[in-house]
């Protein structure tokens, strides 16, 4: 794609990243097929290919509107367009590029500023998420049903961690929200590990990607800033790995050295924190499971959620299905496990409405098989298939615990 980019913008890294990417698109629509919002929608604008063409035209001419701002907000970044493409566009990173464009030249309304910015504050803190999810369950009756349905209906499950004293040590990233509504997912993860002679070291922060997806770029360095030092000590200390259980966020912390490398201080220590960080699914197919025997076999069928950022963030797609059939689970047939779920992060309460659709087309996909549970990858396409089912949802570590 030929580029006339503001030479300005074309002087910042952003801009020669932009440029870089733009040219890499050839055009082809291909994208398009795979994209939930597009296949919803059937506006050009809201495909991949449009939202590219959309993102140039305002770098070439300085120029952005309220509708430009609305195509970019109504995408999922779920990056399925990213595994179809054939010329590797990165998508993702020009979508950050635009936003970040555009939120510096349209003023929002007061009321989605007033949206985000409590979003921005509340979910990433563990310590104000906590009190405000127990005094919304006891003001659920009361609130609107959009707000409402979003609130879990039980509070944290207090499990046991294991006492560890392995030899062989990881992190396991305790996270923002999991931490707060779904605790024993990572105490599950710690028992399996401890099973495999390995101490899983809790720890604690928000991984920064959803002040990434609302385009606080800033916020999002201080989160790494934070993590970087804190889990340090942790990691000299002879951690070989970084796990992380929720799918969301593992593509987010092996980004941390492109998104610190030029962080004096801060690249170097980034940069080895990346090259260690992985889903627990990769750590796993790395151990022997033997000890674990066949835990499958006294469930009945299993439906998986393989979430966007595992297959399409991650590039694994099928690596947690091929590790529970290894265990002896049975896992039914789910339609077009390509596309999302709806949840996209804060993308269930931003985009409400799209999000309710794809949340339904899943729910309908993910039961066709008639399972008798639900299993995913990622906290955030738990909580909002569990709101869409009657069936129980689970991380699929918690079934090998």
């Amino acid at each position: 794609m030929q580029t006339f980019l503001d030479r300005t913008f074309l002087e910042t890294p952003e801009g020669r990243e932009a440029d870089r990417i733009l040219r890499s698109c050839v055009h082809c629509g291909f994208c398009n097929a795979t994209c939930p919002t597009y296949q919803l929608l059937g506006d050009e604008r809201d495909g991949p290919r449009g939202r590219i063409y959309l993102i140039k035209q305002m770098l070439e001419n300085g120029k952005a509107t309220r509708e430009t701002q609305l195509h970019l907000d109504r995408c999922l970044t779920c990056r399925s367009c990213e595994t179809t493409c054939p010329s590797g566009v990165e998508y993702h990173r020009l979508l950050e590029i635009g936003r970040a464009e555009v939120e510096r030249r349209v003023e929002r309304p007061l009321s989605e500023r007033i949206q985000r910015a409590g979003l921005l504050h509340t979910v990433p803190e563990p310590g104000r998420l906590g009190p405000l999810l127990s005094l919304a369950r006891v003001m659920k009756p009361f609130l609107p049903s959009g707000i409402a349905e979003a609130v879990p209906a039980d509070g944290p499950k207090l499990d046991t961690w294991p006492a560890g004293g392995h030899a062989r040590k990881v992190l396991l990233l305790q996270g923002c929200i999991q931490s707060v509504t779904h605790p024993q997912i990572n105490a599950a993860t710690a028992r399996v590990l401890d099973r495999l002679g390995v101490e899983a070291i809790p720890a604690g922060g928000c991984c920064g990607t959803l002040a990434q997806h609302l385009s606080a770029g800033e916020k999002a360095r201080e989160a790494v800033r934070r993590n970087i030092d804190a889990w340090w000590p942790l990691f000299e200390a002879g951690a070989e790995a970084v796990i992380l259980t929720a799918t969301g966020c593992a593509p987010a912390v092996q980004d941390y050295g492109r998104l610190m490398e030029n962080e004096a201080g801060y690249a170097e220590r980034a940069a080895r924190l990346s090259a260690v960080a992985m889903d627990i699914s990769a750590y796993l197919e790395q151990q022997d499971l033997s000890v674990l025997g066949t835990p499958g076999e006294a469930l009945g069928p299993v439906a998986f959620h393989s979430p966007c950022s595992l297959q399409h963030g991650l590039k694994s797609p099928g690596k947690v299905e091929a590790l529970l059939a290894g265990l002896g689970f049975e896992l039914t047939a789910v339609p077009d496990s390509h596309l999302c779920c709806g949840s996209a992060g804060t993308y269930s309460i931003l985009q409400r409405d799209l999000s309710q659709q794809l949340l339904k087309n899943k729910v309908r996909a993910l039961e066709s098989g008639r399972p008798e549970l639900i299993a995913t990858a990622n906290i955030g396409c738990l909580a909002h298939i569990q709101g869409g089912t009657g069936l129980v949802v689970k991380h699929w570590i918690e079934l090998l615990d």
